[in-house]
């Protein structure tokens, strides 16, 4: 019975009614074993978060050593559990299995009915295919592929593929299977066909040190794609992340708990059909389209860096109807905690429905373009804690809601990239400072040093640029737009 099986029966078994329970209003934030996620985000999604959290631990998967069999991808031979035809090695029972040596161009194949855990075990194996993938799990309860220690293993494939048909493999390493990735070696993957690694069920990575580079995504896991620890960096031709399950409510989702992320990408950075959650360690998008984009993105610690051609973090319902300008429902960018900056030449944060903030750090380096605004929302942008700075142009500038208990200053001014920007109250005490990493047009600041009712004066360089309050916040589309001023008074 597979993790998939297995999250449908326990929440047969009644967690759905407990998990229900925990999200009570909206933009409230839950805790579960493993993130912070906001009541929008959907029970099913919780609960397989819950599920891996329990099950998907070095300590879950182990084997007997004095089990395994040896395949030395050099020279493999026929045995108990494998078989050897024309360069392709197939495993078809379940097992721990020792993969070591070159197969200079052939395929591990795993294909068995059998209960149980497939453990394929990378002690310096290199693995290359030039017509198709270069190790394909096209059937199995549960794979687990386990990175040596001290080790640097390999898989390549082929820039074509004998095999094209929908169900056929796409990617260097392509698992029909829910898949495990843990230990504490190297694993290189090179998808010169079309995806890097890609399970049509869930994927899991637990520990290790992951190197992908693919022509189209790097890594997709369907249903879910969660990144407990380890060392991942990606280089993809599509998205560096990906989880587009679009049938199964609750799934399609990308979850990042710890480790090093870093992406690089000629689409999305990561990309989701149901929710983003990064609740630790660091994410690093160094070049993106989009950085991430899903209905429901829930940033609950970590540091996360973003810098993207069009919007940094975008909050969007790709199956909604609603028009550009209305707010799709259920469509949320939460942030609880950690340290987020973006630099956007589009929106830099941009939700097509609500924001809420509650904690946590986020500095925006917006567009230039008076098209594109720093902030960007359909619906409310609800902030109770935090800091937020968020400069750009000066065309379409929004500022969090006015009804929100943290407020909020909104200012026009023109400061060059590197300087120095400083808002002091009317003591003279610096309530909020920015370095703009480009020319900016407009800032937005929030945090719990602004006052109702205070007049604070705007600095660039030391000089006084003007003054502003509170009260000259505007929910609208930025200046001259709905809504109207918000800028520094000389």
């Amino acid at each position: 019975m597979n993790r998939l099986t297995n999250l449908k029966t326990w929440l047969a078994g009644g967690v759905a009614a407990a998990l229900i329970g925990l999200a009570g209003c909206a933009g409230v934030a839950t805790t579960t074993a493993t993130t912070t996620t906001t009541s929008s985000t959907s029970t099913t999604t919780t609960a397989a978060l819950a599920l891996t959290a329990d099950h998907d631990t070095e300590a879950a998967h182990s084997w007997d050593s004095s089990k395994e069999v040896t395949i030395d991808l050099s020279s493999p031979k026929a045995t108990d559990g494998v078989t050897v035809s024309d360069g392709v090695i197939t495993i078809t029972a379940a097992g721990a299995y020792r993969l070591t040596g070159t197969l200079a161009d052939g395929q591990v194949v795993v294909d068995t009915s059998d209960s149980g855990t497939v453990y394929l075990i990378l002690d310096n194996a290199s693995i290359t295919n030039s017509d198709g993938s270069a190790l394909a799990i096209m059937d199995a309860d549960l794979a687990v592929v386990a990175l040596v220690d001290g080790t640097t293993n390999s898989l390549t494939d082929g820039t074509s593929y004998a095999a094209t048909g929908d169900d056929d493999p796409n990617a260097a390493l392509y698992s029909t299977s829910d898949l495990t990735i843990l230990g504490s070696g190297t694993l290189n993957v090179t998808g010169n066909y079309n995806d890097g690694i890609s399970s049509k069920d869930g994927l899991v990575i637990i520990s290790g040190t992951l190197n992908v580079t693919a022509k189209d995504d790097g890594i997709r896991g369907k249903d879910y794609l969660v990144i407990k620890d380890g060392t991942v960096g990606v280089t993809s031709g599509g998205d560096s992340l990906k989880s587009d399950n679009e049938d199964d409510a609750g799934l399609g989702y990308v979850s990042v708990a710890d480790g090093t992320v870093k992406l690089a990408s000629g689409d999305d950075g990561i990309d989701a059909w149901t929710a983003i959650l990064v609740s630790g360690g660091s994410t690093t998008v160094s070049k993106s389209v989009e950085g991430f984009e899903a209905k429901n993105i829930d940033l609950s610690g970590g540091t996360i860096t973003v810098v993207s051609s069009d919007d940094g973090i975008n909050a969007t319902d790709s199956a909604s109807t609603a028009s550009d300008m209305e707010a799709q429902d259920g469509t949320i960018l939460n942030i609880s905690g950690g340290e987020v900056t973006i630099t956007a030449d589009g929106d830099g944060i941009d939700s097509n429905g609500d924001v809420t903030m509650s904690g946590g750090t986020v500095v925006v380096n917006g567009p230039t373009s008076n098209g594109n605004g720093a902030l960007d929302y359909n619906g409310t942008f609800t902030i109770t804690g935090g800091t937020l700075v968020a400069g750009g142009s000066s065309g379409m500038v929004q500022a969090p809601s006015t009804d929100s208990s943290q407020k909020s200053l909104m200012i026009t001014l023109t400061a060059a990239a590197g300087s120095t920007v400083e808002v002091k109250d009317s003591s003279g005490t610096v309530v909020a400072s920015y370095s703009p990493t480009r020319q900016i047009g407009s800032l937005v600041v929030s945090n719990d040093q602004i006052k109702e009712g205070e007049t604070y004066t705007v600095y660039v360089d030391g000089t006084s640029v003007g003054t502003t309050d509170t009260s000259q916040v505007s929910n609208g589309g930025g200046f001259g737009g709905p809504g109207g001023g918000g800028g520094a008074r000389p």
